[in-house]
């Protein structure tokens, strides 16, 4: 969210902010909903003085043993007028929260410009893709010859976009999670954490996805629903939801390994083919939450561990940064990381590292105290994958294919399959 100071201070600048994502902040109806907050507030606090005063008048007056009916009926109307006062501003306060949950976050200066992901600007590019003295296949005609990916199954008990490992490619997989956790939590400082998959809406709220995103949630239909955690930002920053951290404790860095599930509303005919695109699906999740000063420099740290992981997989990557009509909701600033798919022949995401800066803490109430002040300040967010678990495996069976059909094992991933080092047909 927002800083509402900011919005009442430099609205134009916020809306000329956000105009760059192709977005349209309605100033007007914004200020005609503020001047009606501030004029309710301002009667709200009048008539509650007024009526303590008139209050305390009575009670005087029954000290003296005079008659207070007067002053009864005067306090009685004092309180009428304070109430229809109160629902006029809880009224107009609660348009102001429906606008300003509905504005994107702020965009930092070195955003480039651009409408759409042919905007994006390319960072640098890590590795050469192989050349392969054969036809190669993308991962759905890969497993499907080795009979240990099967959409069919999945679909019989599912539906479309799920699917079933079996085997080695399923072990490959479970590999790819153990190798990304221990390679984090042992050599990038973050602490592993086992959260829940179902989360109440004001987690969602606080992380951004609601109220805007509620189309691509799975929701259940409890009196109070739950909500399938599209992404383990979602339990994993609320940690420090309402709360106030010391100093000494940050940066916190916390690494989870959860199902993601994702309705995929509004890609209708994208990505049906194969894993890219799942109503479920594993991730390896990045997540740091530090000062305001810290937070450019830790979006770096974040992306290069994520990088990490596709170096010591040796898959070709690139890195962009998302330009203005591409970048998310909350995000102040992202870079992908794309690995390429002979398959597809393409760069696709496996990996987008966001800062959030204070949107997603100010939403959340997560704050730390700066000992130079003694006061609680807003923490700075950030996420990023690292990686797609789903993605990595697509990429892993993709650029490891071998003209006989089989896959070869990643070097870093033999040790976590057992000293194997191909995946063939039985």
């Amino acid at each position: 969210m927002i800083d509402p100071k900011l919005l009442r201070q430099s609205a134009d600048d916020v809306a000329a902010n956000l105009a760059r994502r192709g977005f349209e902040f309605d100033v007007d109806e914004w200020r005609a909903h503020e001047e009606i907050r501030k004029s309710a507030q301002m009667q709200t606090e009048a008539l509650r003085a007024e009526r303590n005063s008139s209050a305390r008048k009575v009670g005087a007056a029954k000290a003296r043993g005079e008659d207070v009916a007067g002053l009864l009926a005067s306090v009685k109307d004092l309180g009428d007028q304070l109430q229809a006062a109160e629902e006029q501003l809880q009224k107009a306060q609660f348009a102001l929260q429906s606008i300003e949950l509905g504005l994107p976050n702020l965009l930092l200066d070195d955003v480039p410009d651009g409408f759409d992901e042919s905007a994006n600007c390319e960072v640098l590019k890590w590795g050469t893709p192989r050349t392969f003295e054969f036809e190669t296949r993308d991962h759905v005609d890969i497993g499907a010859g080795l009979g240990l990916l099967d959409f069919d199954a999945a679909s019989r008990i599912s539906g479309s976009r799920f699917a079933v490992l079996h085997g080695p490619l399923a072990r490959l997989q479970r590999a790819l999670i153990q190798f990304m956790l221990d390679v984090h939590t042992a050599e990038h400082g973050y602490s592993e954490t086992y959260v829940p998959y179902l989360v109440q809406s004001q987690a969602l709220m606080g992380t951004g996805q609601l109220p805007k995103f509620g189309a691509d949630l799975f929701k259940t239909d409890n009196e109070t629903p739950f909500y399938l955690i599209p992404t383990a930002e979602v339990p994993v920053t609320n940690l420090l939801r309402d709360t106030i951290v010391e100093a000494d404790v940050l940066p916190l860095k916390y690494v989870a390994h959860t199902p993601c599930f994702r309705s995929e509303a509004g890609s209708y005919g994208k990505d049906t083919r194969g894993m890219i695109r799942q109503h479920q699906f594993e991730k390896v999740e990045l997540v740091q939450l530090v000062a305001a000063t810290e937070s450019s420099d830790a979006l770096e740290a974040l992306t290069g561990h994520a990088e990490v992981i596709l170096q010591r997989l040796e898959l070709p990557y690139r890195k962009v940064i998302l330009c203005a009509g591409d970048i998310g909701f909350g995000s102040s600033k992202t870079y992908d990381l794309e690995v390429w798919l002979p398959g597809q022949n393409a760069y696709r995401e496996i990996s987008s590292c966001s800062n959030y800066r204070d949107f997603q803490s100010r939403r959340m109430g997560a704050r730390w105290r700066n000992p130079e002040s003694g006061k609680p300040e807003l923490l700075h967010t950030l996420n990023g994958s690292g990686v797609a678990a789903g993605r990595a495996l697509v990429a892993v069976m993709e650029n490891y294919q071998q003209a006989d059909g089989s896959i070869s094992v990643p070097a870093a991933l033999q040790p976590y399959m057992a000293g194997q080092k191909s995946i063939r047909k039985n």
